[in-house]
């Protein structure tokens, strides 16, 4: 079962050879890296020239943001399993064989797994355990799965076309939606497949993408609920927020000892 792993990368170069090095050194025999560079300055490209032998394909040229770059990747992929890694983030030993064997096992579109949380010196912030999806859940802000530990099957990747280039917030999260929309089985299993960074430059520690990421989140809510958010959606959200806490309390748990993800008490300590 060949796994196509893609990276995306832009000035990431003090975090870039960790990410490579976490796939080339995976305990897993047929694996496709594939990385992307639209125009690193910082001398990402001497870091990828140092394993192009190793690496099936670079793609060094422009593109229109992240999901353009991740498409271009992909379409230079062969494998059946797909999975992305940012190049500030990192695979934890034996992930892809591990990931692998959870396709066997469950007969499912996308598999998700969890995450460490770590910041830019490599410490272990809190465990982050991703919630099972649900449409509707999604919707109201109340189904988080770690990118970096979700795979899904190349056949719905291509059948969907790919991520959307004009989302540059949540290209993630909207190719999981459009999976589920298509009929996608999704099964989320109890393993740590990658370690999630968040810092103060990052894009998630440092909230720049805030006010994109909540236009992006009201025009895929419409495309779930198939209708604009009204008065009461409030109160729904609440609901959908308890359910997800009941269902995941050991994220729960996690959440009150050290805060949230992004912006928690401790995860952008220095």
């Amino acid at each position: 079962m060949r796994i196509s792993i893609v990276t995306i990368s832009y000035n990431q170069g003090r975090f870039l050879e960790q990410a490579i090095r976490s796939v080339l050194e995976q305990a897993y025999d047929d694996v496709e890296y594939i990385v992307v560079d639209p125009g690193s300055t910082d001398g990402s490209r001497a870091i990828i020239d140092k394993y192009q032998h190793r690496l099936a394909a670079s793609v060094l040229e422009p593109d229109r943001g992240p999901a353009d770059g991740l498409n271009k990747g992909f379409a230079r992929a062969t494998g059946e399993i797909y999975g992305y890694l940012n190049a500030d983030d990192y695979f934890l030993p034996g992930a892809l064989k591990r990931a692998a064997r959870c396709f066997r096992e469950h007969d499912v579109e996308v598999i998700v797994g969890h995450s460490i949380i770590v910041d830019q010196l490599d410490r272990v912030r809190r465990y982050h355990y991703s919630d099972r999806f649900n449409l509707t859940a999604y919707a109201y802000g109340q189904a988080q799965l770690m990118q970096a530990s979700t795979f899904f099957k190349g056949s719905a990747f291509e059948r969907l076309g790919g991520f959307n280039p004009e989302n540059r917030s949540s290209w993630d999260g909207e190719l999981l939606v459009e999976l589920a929309l298509a009929g996608a089985r999704f099964a989320t299993v109890n393993q740590l497949f990658s370690a999630f960074r968040i810092y103060p430059d990052s894009i998630s520690g440092s909230g720049k993408l805030r006010a994109l990421l909540l236009s992006d989140h009201e025009r895929i809510f419409a495309k779930i609920m198939r209708r604009e958010r009204r008065s009461y959606d409030d109160v729904a959200g609440a609901w959908w927020r308890m359910r997800k806490h009941l269902l995941n309390p050991r994220n729960l748990v996690q959440r009150l000892l050290w805060g949230a993800v992004c912006g928690g008490r401790r995860e952008l300590a220095a």
